[in-house]
């Protein structure tokens, strides 16, 4: 499955349109996470505990997106788009969700 952010791929046809898919991914951060950002957050520099649960959000998210882009019968997902979102009673979820246009390509 080719996934991208772009609406055309060189060296490739889209054959078909099959529709628009979607994944959304809501991780939580434990409490041990949030004590790491807190003290990050004074001290400075990278939270590498947030930048841990947002990567595999984003993957897991990918992931869902080909899985129902495959039940489209695509081999590819075009024109990915991510948004990113805190909910929960205090923001300490995040909601990672991703759009794109399942296609049906062959190489040129």
């Amino acid at each position: 499955m080719l996934l991208c952010t772009t609406d055309s791929l060189d060296g490739y046809k889209i054959e078909e349109y099959l529709g628009i898919v979607t994944g959304e991914t809501i991780s939580g951060a434990n409490v041990v996470r949030d004590i790491m950002a807190t003290v990050t957050d004074y001290v400075g520099g990278r939270s590498g505990t947030y930048e841990e649960v947002l990567g595999d959000a984003r993957q897991s998210t990918l992931a869902e997106i080909s899985d129902r882009a495959q039940i489209l019968g695509a081999n590819g997902v075009i024109g990915i788009a991510f948004d990113y979102e805190t909910i929960g009673a205090r923001g300490s979820m995040l909601l990672v969700t991703a759009t794109g246009t399942a296609v049906r390509i062959s190489k040129n």
